[in-house]
C-alpha cells in the first residue's frame, strides 16, 4: 500500500489527483477564414477555446504544467499563416500545435465565427478533439 500524497508542508492530501485540465476560454483572435469569395483578404473575429489534459509534475511552479499563455500564443500564430478555408481546419491545425508539448494527451479545440450568421446567431463554428496515440 502506498503513502498518502502529501503538500510541501508534509501534510496529508485527502484525495489522490487523476488528471489536469489547462484552458483558454473565449480567446479573441482575428483571422483570415473562410469559404466565399468575400471571406478572401479579410481579417475576421474567431473566439476559440482550448482545453488539455495534461501530465503534471506538479503545480508549484510554472515549469511544472503547460503555461497557457504559450497556447494563447500558438493561437496567435495560427491565425497569422494565412488563409483558411474552414475553421475546422483552424482548429485542427491549434490542436496539432498544442499536442507538440508532450505533456498535452488530449486537445480539445472549439473555434467559434461570431459574424458566420449575424445577426441570427450568435456565432457558428466546430469543435475538435485530438488525442495522442
Amino acid at each position: 500500500m502506498s503513502e498518502p500524497s502529501s503538500s510541501e508542508s508534509g501534510a496529508p492530501r485527502p484525495g489522490k489527483m487523476t488528471g489536469v485540465k489547462v484552458f483558454v476560454r473565449g480567446l479573441k483572435l482575428e483571422a483570415e477564414i473562410g469559404v466565399y469569395a468575400h471571406e478572401h483578404g479579410i481579417r475576421q473575429p474567431l473566439l476559440a477555446d482550448v482545453e488539455m489534459d495534461i501530465i503534471a509534475t506538479g503545480w508549484e511552479r510554472l515549469a511544472e504544467t503547460v503555461n497557457y499563455e504559450v497556447i494563447a500564443e500558438k493561437a496567435r500564430r495560427t491565425a497569422a499563416e494565412g488563409h483558411f478555408q474552414l475553421v475546422e481546419a483552424f482548429a485542427e491545425r491549434l490542436g496539432q500545435m498544442c499536442l507538440e508539448d508532450e505533456r498535452v494527451t488530449r486537445v480539445r479545440v472549439r473555434v467559434e465565427k461570431p459574424l458566420a450568421l449575424a445577426p441570427e446567431a450568435a456565432a457558428a463554428g466546430a469543435e475538435i478533439i485530438l488525442a495522442r496515440i
